[in-house]
């Protein structure tokens, strides 16, 4: 099961009809002292709607010339909706307006700008669902028509690109990146031949890596009581982690911090059953 994101607080600055917009001025410091906090932030304006919200709650902003509910909910009752006046105030009260709001329907308070995520580029992707396979933390999973989505970027490991590493179209990005094209810059021919290594998983450990892991796993148990030496194990360790390190590019610490290998092998199988399963159900969907 892929856990869920915790719930999104949305701050709605409404300047639709029925209200008199607020000053540019205020408007923009009130915008970047919200988003510097963690919160969402949308604008209404007279003939456009809020962002669709599915779950979660929104705390609705404005100066109304009519007069507002303090609460209201969504027809099946999933998103919660909080209205508050603000005619009048600067824009450090209107934040502590929305704060006290918070705190009085118990929401949660919003975490800061995720520096380390993954983000697809749908115009290379091609839906195979290696990322999803490969990954050990959750961090992808599949739509209701079987398209591959990054689903709790909170999970993933801050600077490890290891599923760029393996998708095979150079189609997912990390912005904070150190270089081309994981980055998002222009993807070019002299990157694909240098990404070449990415489609086949299996030959990081020669053959089936399901296998591999399997037969390394009965090879360490047999030997184990015969064998028992702390500083070898140590050293085949870090020959281990400087070698996946050095393919993947992927952070020592993040290494160590990897389940066991039964955990591993659990955590492979389910993957690749969700990858087969999201393909097969990809493949059952019109065109679009």
């Amino acid at each position: 099961m892929i856990a869920e994101s915790k719930p999104v607080v949305r701050v709605v600055i409404y300047e639709g009809e029925g209200s008199t917009p607020l000053e540019p001025a205020v408007r923009a410091e009130l915008s970047k002292l919200l988003l510097e906090q963690g919160y969402s932030v949308s604008r209404v304006k007279t003939g456009s709607a809020a962002s669709a919200v599915t779950t979660g709650s929104m705390v609705v902003i404005g100066q109304f010339r009519d007069q507002k509910p303090g609460f209201a909910t969504g027809a099946d009752g999933a998103v919660k909706v909080h209205f508050r006046e603000v005619a009048g105030l600067v824009a450090p009260d209107i934040v502590k307006t929305i704060d006290a709001c918070r705190g009085e329907a118990s929401l949660p308070k919003p975490g800061g700008w995720k520096p380390w995520f993954p983000v697809i580029d749908y115009g290379r992707c091609t839906n195979c669902m290696q990322c999803l396979s490969f990954c050990l933390f959750d961090v992808y999973g599949v739509s209701t028509i079987g398209k591959i989505q990054v689903r709790n970027e909170n999970h993933c490991k801050t600077d490890c690109p290891a599923c760029s590493r393996v998708c095979p179209e150079v189609a997912i990005l990390f912005p904070k990146y150190r270089s081309s094209p994981i980055n998002g810059d222009e993807v070019n021919a002299d990157d694909l031949r240098r990404e070449a290594m990415k489609v086949d998983i299996s030959a990081l450990l020669g053959g089936d890596i399901y296998q591999a892991l399997r037969d390394r796993s009965a090879k360490a148990q047999s030997r184990f009581s015969k064998e028992r030496d702390e500083e070898r194990a140590l050293k085949e360790r870090q020959r281990c982690l400087t070698k996946l390190s050095e393919k993947l590019d992927i952070p020592a610490e993040v290494l160590s911090s990897l389940p066991s290998i039964d955990q591993i092998q659990a955590k492979a199988l389910q993957a690749k059953a969700r990858a087969a399963e999201a393909i097969k159900l990809s493949s059952t969907q019109p065109a679009t």
